[in-house]
């Protein structure tokens, strides 16, 4: 019997470059019980994401940010009262790109494994049991095959970014060939509410790609003006060396040879 009737919005907003959009159409085919929506205008509030959840009796979001054409963000809620993750997404890898020797069936369901370390932090175990109501699909879906065929990987890195990878349950044995796709996230903030609220955790570590960028960028004005003050500086020392090149300094040892030279040839003439 279907007593878990959780669904998931996955969707992004306008904008979005075509390795997002891909990364997004693998989630939604990995999970029978995801629900796709049109690009969402950035102009609007992201608390309209909850109002087009509840129009698609959706109770949890994957929603898809893009910035400038360069930066990803996920944003993982819960429409019925919180609480909601945001992530920055590093190093994504679709299926098609990474082209795996692994492959599962359509709409099995998946196993879900995570790391040790999910229990060792408070906001990771928060994550954890998030990850579990929106990746999980649910027993007995009518859209899920009764099987298992492939596990969703959750690791967490030393510096505390979830790493999630798909791979092929290949036989009994438990071998695990790779499916994909691939990416990691960076855990920004977590809110109490749905895309809103309080904040729960605030990420101490967290950079962000702007400042990273603005960082790089004066590091390369730096190298910059090094190079500039040390071709002045050679240029300085050249110059300085052709004046004095060309300076006719006083030589007494020379004029003392010529005068030598030329009494010694007026004596030879003299003899002649």
């Amino acid at each position: 019997m279907w007593t878990n009737r959780e669904r998931v919005l996955v969707l992004c907003s306008r904008g979005a470059d075509v390795r997002t959009r891909h990364l997004m159409n693998d989630i939604k085919v990995l999970m029978p019980h995801a629900k796709g929506d049109s690009k969402l205008d950035k102009q609007k509030s992201l608390v309209v994401i909850n109002e087009i959840a509840e129009m698609k009796n959706c109770t949890k979001v994957l929603y898809f940010e893009s910035r400038k054409h360069k930066d990803v963000y996920l944003w993982m809620s819960n429409v019925d009262g919180g609480p909601s993750v945001k992530f920055l997404v590093h190093n994504m890898h679709t299926m098609m790109e990474m082209k795996m020797s692994g492959n599962c069936l359509k709409a099995s369901r998946p196993v879900l494994s995570f790391d040790s370390r999910f229990d060792d932090e408070p906001h990771l175990t928060l994550i954890k049991h998030a990850l579990i109501q929106t990746f999980a699909t649910p027993n007995h879906h009518p859209r899920s095959q009764p099987f298992f065929d492939h596990v969703f990987s959750f690791s967490v890195t030393p510096d505390l970014k979830i790493w999630f990878r798909n791979f092929q349950i290949v036989d009994e044995t438990l071998q695990l060939q790779e499916i994909g796709p691939r990416f990691v996230l960076e855990t920004i903030r977590i809110f109490a509410g749905s895309f809103e609220g309080a904040v729960l955790y605030d990420n101490p570590d967290y950079e962000s790609p702007n400042a990273k960028r603005r960082a790089l960028k004066l590091a390369g004005k730096g190298k910059y003006i090094e190079k500039q003050l040390i071709k002045k500086a050679s240029e300085s020392k050249t110059q300085q060396v052709k004046e004095v090149l060309a300076e006719k300094l006083e030589d007494p040892v020379g004029e003392v040879m010529k005068s030598f030279i030329s009494g010694r040839s007026c004596s030879t003439l003299a003899w002649a």
